[in-house]
């Protein structure tokens, strides 16, 4: 007789299964707590006997704000057993985005760091009800986290729960209107965790000590924390505002095996490690998502760093891991074949289903140069929006993922651009991303970011964005020869702009929007 696939199961097993296995919590690069799943589950019970005394009720939404720490995690199992809808809030983002999505989701509860507190204010206006639990004993809330767990009661009956209930609540960004909500139920969460867990994904097993640097207020951390409880990893939590030197000194400290992070802190992790020394070969996978890495940077992870380079792709709408570019064959014999390969967003994730269609909706082939939108579907993708109607993001039970893509033969996803990205010049259409990785092989490029400005005969012209390497003397005119020796003549940007740094959304990624506006002509930045 089967029963519900409930997330909660994973927490049930890691303690009868890796009671003494560790969990260790930093600060500031210093170790500040060490304990185990057995001690975890204690903590995570009485968390949630808690909040059952607080009213928290099946069906309710309790809220995050908060770092990567030990506390966070305790609330990824808490929040889930005693019914409820774990809704993990971006702290990057703005307090009247964080008094919307709040008030959207309607959250009876808010867990958050003291000194995240000012970002709340316009919320805890609007919502007078709302209940607001510090993590760290510091003013300015209504509960002590610490004082609710040692309080408890232990949570020995937990309410009755569906798989097809909630689990857990993330927003999008909303760079192109207001933030959307993506719901993920007990029973996506679960099959999505065991797909992390596959040898050709993720790989996360019980031998792994996992370091969580995504952040667990964005798209639940890639999945990872759910994966590393439900296999019995060790894991370790860097807390706030990590840099990339406290990342290097816990890595080679607790030796870790796992770690995922955007492409651009990977850079930054390299020259640290080049420039001070350390030796991060405990490392059997550096995961890189959340944009494009560039061959160059594949290369260096693995040939400067010695640790084994990987992609992941995915979206907020997917849970969100959809690819992984672990190779199917060995590469040893052509190691630049396998960085090549590793620049693909990989292939497709068991129990998940694609399309690629053309704006008519007709299947595209598989043969690595056809372009169309990537259409996605299976039992961890949203087929819609949380309390919310967006009717042009779903068609016929598929996701529409609004990236432009193609697969080759073998079954590997490219993401060319962002359908709202890709610059249409005089009918013809130009890739932003090809262009930002052709720039970003230049010795002196450190950052770059394209995107499609209005021109009167063209319709549009791509602008390219290049922040140079520190040290670096980039050239205008050498930048463009560099492009002309690569790409077809019109696809040259019309304008290169050199600037210090580019705007970036609340989850790392660049924001197009910004630049855009910044070099329209009125915008605060000058061309070059």
């Amino acid at each position: 007789m089967s029963g519900p696939l409930l997330l909660t199961h994973f927490l049930d097993r890691a303690r009868d299964l890796h009671p003494r296995r560790r969990i260790v919590g930093y600060h500031h690069g210093e170790e500040v707590l060490r304990y185990d799943y057995g001690r975890y589950y204690d903590r995570v019970t009485r968390l949630a006997g808690a909040l059952r005394r607080l009213g928290v009720r099946p069906g309710d939404r309790v809220a995050t704000l908060a770092w990567n720490h030990h506390r966070h995690l305790e609330l990824y199992f808490a929040v889930p057993l005693v019914g409820a809808t774990l809704h993990t809030v971006n702290l990057r983002l703005e307090p009247e985005e964080i008094r919307y999505i709040l008030g959207h989701a309607e959250d009876r509860v808010l867990v958050v760091d003291s000194a995240l507190l000012p970002l709340v204010e316009a919320a805890r206006s609007a919502q007078p009800d709302l209940r607001v639990v510090t993590t760290d004993g510091g003013p300015g809330g209504d509960l002590d986290y610490e004082q609710l767990v040692t309080e408890g009661p232990v949570l020995d009956d937990p309410p009755p729960v569906g798989e097809q209930d909630l689990a857990a609540l993330c927003y999008t960004s909303g760079t192109t209107g207001l933030p959307k909500g993506v719901g993920y139920s007990h029973r996506a969460l679960y099959l999505h965790t065991f797909a992390a867990c596959l040898a050709d994904g993720h790989a996360i097993s019980a031998r792994d000590t996992v370091l969580h640097v995504v952040p667990m207020f964005h798209a639940n951390a890639w999945g990872v924390p759910f994966a590393a409880t439900m296999a019995g990893a060790a894991q370790v939590l860097p807390g706030e505002h990590p840099n990339v030197a406290d990342i290097a000194r816990i890595i080679e400290r607790e030796q870790v095996t796992y770690v995922g992070m955007v492409p651009t802190l990977a850079v930054d992790l390299l020259r640290h490690v080049g420039e001070h020394g350390g030796d991060l070969r405990s490392l059997r996978a550096l995961v890189l998502g959340g944009s494009t890495p560039s061959v160059d940077l594949i290369r260096a992870v693995e040939r400067d760093l010695g640790v084994p380079a990987f992609q992941g792709w995915g979206m907020t709408e997917i849970s969100p891991m959809g690819t992984f570019s672990r190779s199917p064959e060995p590469v040893d014999d052509d190691p630049e074949a396998g960085y090549r390969r590793t620049h693909k967003q990989g292939r497709l994730l068991p129990g998940l289903q694609w399309r690629l269609v053309d704006d008519e909706g007709h299947d595209m082939p598989w043969d690595g140069t056809a372009q169309g939108e990537l259409l996605m579907r299976g039992p961890w993708v949203a087929s819609s929006y949380y309390r919310d109607e967006h009717p042009e993001s779903f068609t016929d039970g598929w996701l529409r993922t609004g990236d432009i893509a193609t697969i080759d033969p073998d079954g590997y996803l490219e993401v060319v651009d962002r359908k709202k990205d890709l610059i249409k010049s005089g009918g013809e259409w130009i890739s932003s991303v090809t262009l930002e990785q052709a720039l970003l092989g230049h010795p002196d490029v450190f950052e770059a970011a394209v995107v499609a400005m209005p021109h009167d005969r063209w319709q549009e012209r791509p602008l390219a964005v290049v922040v140079p390497r520190a040290g670096a003397v980039a050239d205008v005119a050498a930048l463009r020869a560099y492009l002309a020796g690569q790409l077809p003549k019109w696809w040259l940007p019309d304008r290169i702009v050199l600037v210090d740094q580019i705007p970036r959304t609340s989850v790392g990624k660049i924001d197009k929007r910004r630049v855009r506006e910044a070099h329209s002509p009125g915008g605060a930045a000058a061309g070059a």
